[in-house]
């Protein structure tokens, strides 16, 4: 009877391509943190860009105008 080896595991696999393209675990970690701090920066970022872009309330409006 022929031995059937077990699949690995999908977190093993992944491990392994990492040691492949030499990230270990706390450089992807520290890679994963960096991408994350960019993206809570662009979106404070964006937040400020958007508070900041508010007409205040003595701000000149449109007026409608019929012309002759």
């Amino acid at each position: 009877m022929p031995s059937q080896s077990r699949p690995k595991k999908a977190c093993c696999l992944i491990s392994e391509i990492l040691e492949e393209a030499g990230l270990d675990r706390d450089k992807a970690r520290q890679i994963r943190r960096q991408i994350l701090q960019g993206v809570i920066l662009l979106c404070q970022w964006q937040l400020e860009r958007m508070e900041d872009s508010r007409p205040s309330a003595s701000a000149k409006r449109a007026r409608k105008v019929t012309l002759e």
